[in-house]
């Protein structure tokens, strides 16, 4: 490996048939620089549809009221379902496994809000404090409403950045004043989300304590949704379901009435793209890998050709004393660089154009909420790197076996 004379030979035989060594290694570029770019897309599009649940815990269910759709015990379909603090109080006694309730009240469309002299629409929400615990926010100013806020139904409020913006664009808004409906709300803190699909509406959305809503507003003990994460290593379907039978009982719902509640088991959805993308990765390794496979032939038969063209200096190596092993070596090494340096180019050049890529998303400002960020991990290059030298040196093992078995006799008579 580290003779000398066998790299200036490589490099001459290299040298002495550019367009065919140039043309062979293309083969090899090329299957190379497809596995980039599809992997780097592939993680593109992964990244873009893991966003969507970046918003709430992985394994977080939300489950809400809906009307019925089967006759049951005398009941008419057509029934609109409806629950309340009851509903709440029985899941958090009776549902074994939850580490985080959270039952929400929701008012149709936007409550008019006013500051000083301004005045606009947002939306309300009166929530428990464990949605903190599930949904993904951060503070940059104050805090989250706690058990205290909600026990006492203090008149508190959590705004997004969007109302902090419109309301207190140069002052700080904690401990401010904001009426809705009449009544004062002291700002308590500011949230944010991470860019997802609700973040726009996060951004506009104001958080007050779940029973100041309901008796400030006179909505009752009505509860539009409840948000629940299970406890670690507890399968989000096994708790859906216990939640869904006991509201099913409470509301003398058919049990297999599925339509009379929603909900959404983020945790099963999560790992059906999961599964997803595990089937997309192999699926472009086997494209990128049979385009590699075809690339390295292509190295093979060349190889073959230069021993053909070479036997009768390999006989007179053998004729001088060279043994089969360096015969091998030096066809193998041949193999190796071509195969090596064209894998390399083509494994820079994609990593270089899914760079362009990203950059240009960045600086254009595009927004996706299926694609986002491609890139190729370490793990991979790594891996592409050793696929080139292991290949490099199966595609030059037939042909360096061919030259070892050449008889030097019969070599020095080839013209």
């Amino acid at each position: 490996m580290f003779d000398l004379d066998n790299w200036q030979e490589i490099w001459s035989s290299v040298k002495k048939h550019k367009l065919r060594t140039l043309l062979t290694a293309f083969g090899v570029f090329w299957g190379i620089l497809m596995l980039v770019l599809l992997l780097g897309a592939g993680k593109g599009l992964q990244n873009g549809v893991y966003q969507m649940f970046s918003s709430a815990a992985r394994n977080s269910i939300y489950i809400w009221p809906e009307i019925t759709r089967t006759p049951y015990k005398g009941l008419a379909p057509g029934r609109k379902i409806t629950f309340d603090n009851g509903d709440y109080q029985a899941i958090l006694h009776k549902v074994p496994d939850i580490q985080y309730l959270a039952p929400g009240l929701n008012p149709n469309g936007k409550i008019n809000m006013v500051y000083r002299q301004k005045s606009m629409a947002f939306t309300l929400k009166g929530v428990h404090p464990d949605l903190q615990h599930i949904k993904t926010m951060a503070f940059p100013k104050g805090r989250f409403l706690n058990i205290l806020d909600l026990q006492q139904e203090r008149k508190v409020a959590v705004i997004g950045e969007r109302i902090r913006e419109v309301f207190f664009p140069k002052q700080d808004p904690i401990g401010q004043f904001i009426n809705i409906q009449g009544v004062p709300f002291r700002v308590v803190g500011c949230f944010t989300t991470e860019e997802s699909a609700s973040h726009k509406e996060d951004a506009e959305t104001v958080f007050v304590p779940l029973y100041t809503l309901q008796h400030t507003f006179d909505y009752k003990d009505n509860i539009s949704l409840f948000t629940v994460c299970p406890r670690p290593n507890v399968p989000a379907e096994k708790v859906e379901a216990a939640i869904r039978s006991l509201l099913a009982a409470r509301h003398t719902i058919q049990p297999q009435d599925a339509e009379a509640m929603g909900s959404f088991n983020s945790e099963k959805e999560f790992n059906k793209y999961v599964n997803l993308f595990a089937g997309i990765r192999l699926f472009i390794w086997i494209v990128g890998a049979g385009t590699i496979v075809a690339g390295i032939i292509g190295v093979s038969n060349i190889m073959l050709i230069i021993v053909k063209e070479r036997t009768r200096e390999i006989g007179v190596r053998k004729a001088l004393g060279a043994t089969p092993a360096s015969i091998i070596s030096l066809i193998i090494m041949e193999s190796v660089v071509i195969t090596s340096a064209a894998g390399y180019v083509g494994l820079i050049t994609g990593m270089g154009i899914i760079a362009a890529v990203r950059n240009l998303l960045d600086s254009s400002g595009f927004k996706s909420e299926f694609f986002k960020d491609p890139q190729i991990d370490l793990q991979v290059a790594l891996t592409a790197v050793i696929i080139l030298v292991v290949t490099g040196a199966l595609a030059g093992l037939v042909p360096a076996g061919n030259a070892a078995r050449i008889n030097p006799i019969e070599a020095l008579k080839t013209e």
